[in-house]
C-alpha cells in the first residue's frame, strides 16, 4: 500500500517536469535556431524483493528487483538541422552545416545557431538580449546598409563608381567589414544550454575554416509541433491517472484508519 504512494507521487513529479520541457519546446517553435529538448526518466534506489514463510522467516527466497520511485534522469538536446526561412532581412544569417555563431556576453563567449542579428547603438552587429556577434577579428562594425555577404560569412561593401564634384568618375574599392566567426565542438554532450538559445562549454572551440551560410535567411527550430502535442497529451493523461489513483489510495487509508479500526 505504502509503495503505491511512492510510485504515484514520483510519477506525478516526473510527468510535471516532462510537461515543462514539452511546453518550453512548444513556446520556442518559432525561435530561430532553437534545438528541442527531450527528458528521459529512470528508476531510483532499486531494492530486492524476498519471499518468506508465514511463520518462519528463515531461508528467504529472492524474487526480483523493484524501485519505488521514478525520477528524471537528464534532458537531452536534439541538434538536428532545422529548415530554412527566407526572410530577406539583411541582418539574418543561417548556418547550413555544423557549427555555432560566437556571441560576446557579459558572462563570456557563448554560442548559438540563432542568426537573427541587429545593429546596436554603437554600430556593432549583435544578438538581441545577449551581446555582440564576434567575427574572426573581433566584433563587427556595420556602418552602412549597402553591404553583401558571401557563402562563408564574409561581410563586405562591393566596389562601386560614383561621380565626383568636378564631374570625374570616382572608383570606390571593395571594403571588408568583417567575417563571421563560426566554431564547432567535438562533444555536443558537454554543451550547456542557457537562456535565449545560447550554449556554453568548457571545451575548446574549433574554428570552422570554410563555414557554409545562407544570407537573408534564418534556420528554423527543429521542434515538431505534432510530436510535441502528442507527447503533451500522453504526459497529461499519465499525470491525471496517477492523481486519481493517489486520491483513491488516500480514501482507502482514511477508511482503514476510521471504519476498519472500529471493527
Amino acid at each position: 500500500m505504502y509503495q503505491g504512494f511512492y510510485n504515484l507521487a514520483s510519477g506525478m513529479l516526473t510527468q510535471t517536469r516532462n510537461l515543462n520541457v514539452i511546453s518550453n519546446n512548444m513556446v520556442n517553435v518559432q525561435t530561430p535556431g532553437y534545438k528541442r529538448d527531450k527528458m528521459v526518466s529512470t528508476t531510483f534506489q532499486e531494492e530486492m524483493l524476498y519471499r518468506t514463510g508465514m511463520r518462519y522467516k528463515e531461508n528467504a527466497q529472492p524474487l526480483a528487483a523493484t524501485s519505488k520511485i521514478k525520477t528524471a534522469d537528464r534532458t537531452y538536446v536534439n541538434y538536428e538541422q532545422g529548415g530554412y526561412d527566407q526572410t530577406e532581412g539583411i541582418l539574418d544569417f543561417a548556418l547550413t552545416d555544423k557549427g555555432f555563431f560566437c556571441i560576446d556576453t557579459p558572462e563570456g563567449v557563448r554560442y548559438t545557431r540563432n542568426g537573427s542579428f541587429y545593429v546596436d547603438d554603437e554600430g556593432y552587429l549583435a544578438l538581441n538580449n545577449s551581446g555582440r556577434v564576434l567575427g574572426i577579428d573581433g566584433p563587427i562594425a556595420i556602418d552602412t546598409e549597402d553591404f553583401q555577404v558571401d557563402s562563408q560569412g564574409v561581410i563586405y561593401v562591393p566596389a562601386s563608381t560614383s561621380g565626383g564634384e568636378d564631374g570625374e568618375v570616382e572608383e570606390v574599392e571593395e571594403r571588408v567589414l568583417g567575417a563571421l566567426r563560426v566554431v564547432d565542438f567535438e562533444d555536443y554532450d558537454q554543451l550547456h544550454k542557457e537562456d535565449y538559445g545560447l550554449f556554453s562549454t568548457a571545451q575548446a572551440a574549433q574554428e570552422v575554416e570554410n563555414p557554409s551560410l545562407l544570407w537573408k535567411s534564418l534556420e528554423e527550430s527543429n521542434v515538431d509541433m505534432v510530436e510535441e502535442m502528442t507527447s503533451m497529451m500522453s504526459s497529461q493523461r499519465a499525470l491525471q491517472s496517477a492523481a486519481q489513483v493517489l486520491k483513491m489510495y488516500d480514501q482507502i487509508m482514511s477508511k482503514a484508519a476510521t471504519e476498519v479500526g472500529r471493527l
